[in-house]
């Protein structure tokens, strides 16, 4: 199965929020992420290490 088989939406998606946030989708050598709203649009790829980075940049920049 590769990653455009298992996309999995945020558990803090919900019917408050219209459902609309990032899916993401996980395979041994990537890490995808695409926006629910327009799933047949970009999707941003990359290495799992570099996609820990970019979490870690989200979640710095959250506090702010």
């Amino acid at each position: 199965m590769s990653y455009m088989d298992n996309w999995h939406k945020s558990s803090y998606s919900g019917p408050g929020d219209g459902n609309e946030c990032v899916e993401i989708a996980t395979s041994t050598t990537h890490v995808a992420v695409r926006d629910s709203k327009a799933p047949a649009r970009a999707t941003l790829t990359f290495p799992p290490e570099a996609f820990g980075h970019f979490l870690e940049g989200v979640k710095s920049d959250a506090g702010r």
